[in-house]
């Protein structure tokens, strides 16, 4: 990904998605999120614009605080793994 622009259908695409619309579901600010996970508000918004290649721990405790699971995280709406 160049330019912190999200690609159509890749990985970080559909991470990003997926943390913010169960951040939304949740009725969470990106504050609230970054409070329970540990990261910084400007990380989250980051890693929902697509811009950071997130690690697995990183997704473990996005998904933890979210209330999902990483595999959740990485589906795509058709339901299939990128």
């Amino acid at each position: 990904m160049s330019g912190g622009e999200l690609e159509s259908g890749g990985l970080q695409a559909t991470v990003a998605a997926n943390v913010r619309c169960k951040r939304l579901r949740l009725g969470l600010s990106q504050e609230q999120l970054a409070d329970l996970s540990g990261f910084h508000r400007t990380y989250i918004g980051s890693v929902e614009r697509g811009e950071r290649n997130i690690t697995l721990s990183t997704l473990e405790s996005l998904a933890a605080a979210l209330e999902t699971t990483p595999t959740e995280l990485l589906q795509a709406k058709d339901g299939r793994i990128r």
